[in-house]
């Protein structure tokens, strides 16, 4: 057993931190404090909105010291510790940022990152190949290469993995589980179903702006038949947004009835007796929450036009479709979500929250009121009474038609030891020992859009990011649970509208370069200030942030 496996037998992860900034942002207010340190004079940054008026929910983000970075919100936060140890708000290196210009491939294709691998190659097309970073603060990874590589065919990903091409894969083809259980030479890990497939519209496009319209086509769905042919085990007939597994989850909360004859009514009350032309968009990328992407999209076809409804499909590229959906730019379309991290902001704020996005075109002021006042409360009880209401609202709205939370699988060589499935689907392979290989193979349904997951939302990327890059906080291994990362702590006071994180010492970044409560500032602050010369990821959408902390700061212009 060589020294990388006997040191990874004997801990468990943490992860690192950073923090730095320079805003230009004229709402912002940047100050300095000069704080003595046995090594230098430290001076640290802090970076404050106005007031609170711009419906965000950061007031200040502040270097205390070097190691310290206090957050000031403008309103309490249950959630903060769960999103903040989020994939999307990993800490870069002040420096990295600044001499990349906060974007382009030297950012987007070259992450610094402080986790246990760091990017060797990324053969796009090709293979992602990652190496151990020997001088990782916590437990080195098991495995020296770690290489990622993909296949949007599930019956080809279960091809090289019993060729042993591969050590693992994801999303095993619903027909595959039992030849997975079966196969001695492998071992099959389910994944809870903590997603939501959706069928999205775009209210600013016509039909889709009438109300009575949007309800036609939820009673045209029959959900069921949609999961008894093409998911499965685990998989389940959605009745809400949000997985009746995590807190603020409505019982007795249900969806319209398959009905075909009241959906034909509706859509002639709306006008619309002879149906209408809509273009359906999706993406021909597997996830847990959508497993057969393409016949899902004919099935759906095929049962819109009972109502009269013709539906043109139209299949896209992976990063060309999340950032249409983002920017509003698809009538109708096929999406999906898997937690994040275990709560109902992850899912409820940043579809339908005050800083979403425009996929669902103009937001609904009743819904967005009542998720601002129920992610400020601590108390979950008063918290289900008012997420009550939102299931409500959103199955009069119907911004989209809740159709399923997908069960799915990973696969393993048997001898990989380590093996697990995580439910926010962020598995951490550098815990995993390929049966004493040098090299670790992952497959999954799609190649990285980007490296940079500030400004990226979809799975493949934010898998490949939490490898090699790390926030302040971690989820633990397998689970839904916040640990300690690149800050050993962050607590709030009592009434959690001011958050301290105290940093981990000692930790390096892939390039070299020592972390401080500076490079955490700055990694927050190019995201949170749209108007900051360093806000400009891989198409400058950065959806996570407005979603999950309430807008931006100097947001831009909106067109008309």
């Amino acid at each position: 057993m060589n020294k990388w496996r006997l040191m990874a037998l004997l801990a468990v992860v943490a992860l690192l931190v950073a923090a730095c900034g320079d805003d230009d942002g004229e709402e912002t207010t940047t100050t300095t404090a000069a704080t003595t340190t046995t090594a230098a004079a430290f001076e640290g940054l802090s970076y404050s909105a106005p007031d609170c008026d711009y419906g965000g929910e950061f007031m200040t983000i502040e270097a205390v010291d070097e190691l310290t970075v206090r957050f000031e919100l403008c309103y309490p936060d249950v959630a903060f510790r769960s999103k903040v140890a989020f994939s999307a708000f990993a800490i870069h290196p002040m420096e990295h940022l600044e001499a990349t210009g906060g974007g382009g491939d030297a950012l987007v294709g070259n992450p610094i990152g402080t986790g246990p691998y760091m990017l060797e190659q990324w053969d796009r097309g090709n293979q992602l190949v990652m190496k151990r970073f020997d001088d990782y603060w916590g437990t080195p990874a098991i495995a020296e290469t770690l290489v990622f590589r993909w296949s949007s065919e599930a019956a080809q990903r279960l091809v090289e993995l019993r060729a042993g091409s591969v050590d693992g894969i994801d999303n095993v083809g619903p027909d595959d589980f039992p030849t997975v259980a079966n196969d001695a030479a492998l071992q099959l890990i389910e994944r809870p179903a903590l997603n939501i497939f959706y069928i999205g519209f775009n209210n600013n496009f016509p039909p889709l702006d009438n109300e009575l319209v949007r309800q036609a086509l939820a009673m045209a769905i029959d959900k069921g038949r949609i999961v008894d042919n093409f998911y499965p085990p685990g998989s389940s007939a959605a009745e809400q947004f949000l997985p009746p597994a995590l807190p603020g989850f409505a019982p007795g909360v249900t969806w319209y009835d398959y009905d075909l004859q009241a959906a034909r009514d509706l859509l002639a009350d709306a006008g619309y007796p002879d149906g209408f032309d809509i273009e359906l968009s999706y993406r021909d990328v597997v996830r847990g929450y959508l497993p057969q992407p393409a016949v899902v999209a004919q099935d759906i076809q095929a049962q819109l036009a009972q109502i009269g409804v013709n539906v043109e499909i139209v299949v896209m590229e992976s990063g060309a479709f999340i950032d249409a959906a983002d920017a509003g730019e698809l009538p109708m379309h096929l999406l999906g979500w898997g937690a994040d991290y275990p709560d109902a902001t992850n899912f409820f704020d940043y579809h339908f929250g005050a800083g979403s996005s425009d996929q669902f075109g103009e937001q609904f002021e009743d819904i967005t009121t009542l998720l601002t006042q129920a992610g400020s409360l601590s108390d979950q009880a008063e918290r289900d009474v008012l997420y009550a209401q939102v299931a409500e609202l959103i199955k009069q709205h119907v911004p989209m038609i809740p159709v399923a939370h997908g069960g799915s699988g990973l696969a393993y060589k048997a001898d990989v030891v380590g093996a697990h499935a995580s439910p926010l689907s962020n598995e951490l392979f550098w815990v995993m020992d390929p049966g004493g290989r040098d090299t670790f193979v992952w497959m999954q349904n799609a190649e990285p859009i980007g490296l940079y997951c500030a400004d990226e939302s979809d799975g493949e990327s934010l898998r490949a990011c939490e490898q090699m890059n790390e926030s302040l906080l971690a989820f633990e291994i397998g689970g839904t649970g916040t640990v300690p990362s690149l800050a050993t702590a962050c607590d709030a006071n009592a009434d959690l509208t001011e958050w301290t994180c105290t940093l981990r010492s000692g930790v390096t970044f892939h390039d070299g370069s020592t972390f401080d409560a500076n490079d955490v500032v700055m990694s927050y602050l190019v995201q949170w200030d749209a108007s900051h010369p360093l806000h400009v990821g891989r198409d400058g959408s950065f959806t996570y942030f407005p979603g999950l902390f309430g807008g931006f700061l100097n947001p831009p212009a909106t067109e008309g």
